[in-house]
């Protein structure tokens, strides 16, 4: 097996729920090796107790016996170790600052201020570790944030004006169905995290990495010119089609949806072929992209016409032997299967530690495939604790005598 980029870098993660915990996945992918320090007086991560549960009979709203795991757990806390670790408590707060003497990297989605309280913070742990990288993911950053300065994935939405931008005109605020402030934020961590790590190994100083959920979903939201399209009187919410960019978007065929997105005018011109009206080519209202535009409610409903009594295969058929990018628009759960992501390792079976494959569930993988390094969720989740042990024994070096006198203080 081909080494792993991150091969030999330490993690300590300190993250629970989604976005935290996403962002130590994409680590854990690259090589490095991710132990998951999680309370044991609160049962570890919140996502073990997300319902559905994987089960020796299934999947299950209820957990049914210890074993059982939630899917979030599944997928969200593969290739890397769990230890539990009760950092209010003196002795669970110095056997951390001992783990992060030797780490590399600390991700914690803790609110603003509770790691200074709890003494963990960056300022705390450089000073032992000048090389430690320390990346935090907040709501809001790590100045707080309005009100309780709490937030989770649909407070990010709502504030981002994200809400805005899906629906037509008059529609109530659409929430996304992906949690996208959620994911959208440690994707710019990971990125700042790494760039930290390139900068520590050539100059032997980390730093703190600071993101907020608010700040990387209303990034992405900028990267459109939503506000300029106000001020020119173009909508931003338009529905199933995108008339600026006309042809484009998605229509009905008998017995499914596909999307068209074709706003050069080769394309466009396919998509006139394929319709049977080449005629409209030359004309002056469709041959060119200002006059589609000016004309996309007409082109919009010939498209829908064209299709509304033909099958979607053949839709799709047509669209495609004419050069005119077009899709059919699947489900959750028929893309996860798709072979090519399958193949390529961007979408992953996920295996329950003790059950197998008891249900046929996909997670995600690694979508980034690299020609000499192998990047590759591959180890099941752990159990809460299953590690804790191993850990403190092979990393920092304790003793039978000094574990028990751990757990027996009820650090861990």
């Amino acid at each position: 097996m081909a080494q792993r980029p991150l091969e030999g870098k330490v993690v300590l993660d300190l993250t629970t729920a989604l976005a935290g915990p996403y962002a130590t996945l994409l680590l854990a992918g690259l090589g490095a090796r991710v132990i998951k320090i999680e309370n044991p007086e609160r049962g570890g991560d919140a996502a073990r107790n997300n319902s559905p549960y994987v089960t020796p009979d299934g999947l299950s709203v209820q957990r049914t016996s210890a074993d059982d795991m939630s899917v979030s757990m599944l997928s969200r806390g593969r290739n890397k170790e769990s230890m539990t670790l009760d950092l209010k408590n003196p002795h669970g707060k110095q056997v951390f600052l001992d783990l992060a003497a030797q780490a590399d990297i600390v991700v914690e989605n803790y609110s603003a201020g509770v790691t200074a309280r709890l003494g963990i913070d960056y300022a705390a742990l450089s000073a032992a570790n000048p090389r430690l990288v320390y990346t935090s993911i907040s709501g809001f950053g790590s100045q707080g944030g309005p009100g309780t300065g709490k937030a989770m994935d649909t407070i990010i939405q709502a504030l981002s004006g994200v809400m805005m931008t899906a629906g037509s005109p008059g529609d109530a605020p659409i929430r996304f169905g992906l949690p996208i402030g959620d994911l959208v934020a440690p994707l710019f961590a990971v990125i700042g995290t790494l760039s930290a790590v390139i900068q520590a190994d050539s100059t032997g100083r980390g730093q703190h990495v600071d993101v907020s959920m608010l700040g990387a979903l209303t990034s992405m939201v900028a990267a459109e010119p939503f506000d300029a399209f106000e001020m020119i009187g173009l909508p931003t919410r338009t529905g199933a089609l995108v008339p600026r960019l006309a042809p484009f978007g998605t229509f009905e065929a008998e017995d499914g949806y596909f999307a068209i997105c074709a706003p050069t005018d080769g394309f466009a011109h396919g998509v006139l072929t394929a319709i049977g009206r080449p005629d409209l080519i030359t004309d002056p209202r469709f041959a060119r992209r200002d006059g589609r535009v000016h004309n996309a409610d007409d082109l919009h409903a010939m498209i829908g016409q064209w299709a509304a009594d033909k099958p979607l295969a053949k839709v799709i058929t047509d669209l495609e032997s004419h050069g005119a990018p077009c899709a059919e628009v699947r489900s959750p759960r028929d893309a996860v299967r798709d072979p090519i992501v399958v193949e390529r390792g961007e979408v992953v079976p996920l295996t329950h530690p003790t059950y197998g494959n008891v249900v046929e569930l996909f997670g995600s993988g690694l979508p980034i495939t690299m020609s000499g390094s192998e990047t590759t969720l591959d180890r099941p989740a752990p159990a809460l604790g299953e590690h804790t042990t191993q850990i403190l024994a092979d990393l920092l070096g304790y003793d039978e005598s000094h574990i028990a006198d751990l757990v027996e203080s009820k650090a861990l």
